[in-house]
């Protein structure tokens, strides 16, 4: 660039003119238009900096709101898929205890033909790891978590429905069978901790291998010994072995039998019904503490009375 050049840049100026007042001397100056330009373009620069920063501050105070909001929502997505996840367990807690009630009542009504033996339960949700790492999930990661969900409902509704269809079919037997029912034997006779099982064992008194026809429920003397279902006493009194006993006819081929009595609360002939009182529990007979025996006999031979319990 020549020097003739650049001095006509600065040759080229802005005359300003100040009058203080009516009486005052004009002030004048002058000022080169390239440094009046020079500083218009500064300030303009200065003012689009500005402002681009403080966008730029917004918009990150924006994006750090978002996260915080990010955040919070996955927090609660979090809390409500394990509490879901958690209902789920018990939801399939819960069909486990309907098919074991259901084996149960297909033993006692010969209904041995269940369509659904071979069961899966929904495992109720998604593990602890996947769980652990869910608030810096991504969305693919989220949906699938959710897919995990969802076939875990399927399960469970898919037994539920095969569960419903198998209470359905049985409904239909007891509303047919409500007379068998009634004096079948379903509750225990006595309420306390059972000593000797069905089966052969080795005697108390004998040492020698025996087999024990009943249940042997051990308790205090005077607790109440009750009916297991509806019935006629065709027995009662003292017998060896059995000291003072009750016998009931519930038809079917079904016969109960009470042994160890201290006392005997019923007649020869009397009917009773499920729940009814007919003893109480004692130490009388061939015995050798406060207990109450109990059999089951059906057609003439005794069985497991276990098998006709369907409380817990």
């Amino acid at each position: 660039m020549s020097e003739s050049r650049f001095a006509s840049w600065f040759a080229k100026k802005y005359t300003f003119i100040f009058v203080p007042d009516v009486t005052g001397q004009f002030l004048r100056f002058s000022i080169p238009k390239v440094i009046i330009k020079s500083a218009a373009g500064l300030a303009l620069a200065s003012v689009a900096g500005f402002g681009l920063f403080s966008y730029n501050v917004l918009q990150k105070n924006e994006d750090l709101k978002e996260l915080k909001d990010l955040r919070g929502v996955a927090a609660t997505q979090k809390l409500e898929i394990q509490q879901f996840g958690q209902k789920l367990k018990e939801m399939e807690a819960q069909l486990v205890r309907l098919e074991q009630f259901d084996k149960k009542l297909r033993v006692i009504t010969a209904l041995d033909t269940n369509p659904q033996k071979e069961t899966e339960y929904g495992l109720g949700g998604p593990n602890q790891d996947a769980m652990a790492n869910f608030s810096t999930a991504s969305k693919r990661y989220t949906e699938s978590l959710l897919g995990m969900l969802n076939t875990d409902i399927e399960h469970v509704k898919k037994q539920a429905e095969r569960q419903e269809v198998s209470f359905f079919e049985l409904d239909e037997f007891f509303k047919d069978q409500s007379s068998l029912l009634s004096h079948t034997p379903s509750i225990w006779p006595a309420r306390g901790w059972v000593t000797s099982t069905f089966g052969y064992r080795r005697s108390p008194f004998t040492g020698l291998r025996e087999m024990h026809e009943g249940l042997d429920v051990a308790t205090q003397i005077g607790a109440p010994v009750i009916a297991p279902a509806n019935g006629i006493v065709i027995r009662e009194g003292y017998h060896r072995g059995y000291g003072n006993m009750v016998e009931i006819d519930h038809g079917y081929g079904v016969i109960t039998r009470f042994g160890h009595n201290s006392k005997i609360l019923v007649k020869l002939g009397q009917k009773v019904r499920r729940g009814d009182a007919v003893a109480t529990v004692g130490s009388t007979g061939r015995s050798t503490g406060p207990h109450l025996h109990y059999e089951v006999v059906l057609n003439g031979v005794p069985v497991n009375p276990y098998r006709y319990i369907l409380e817990d």
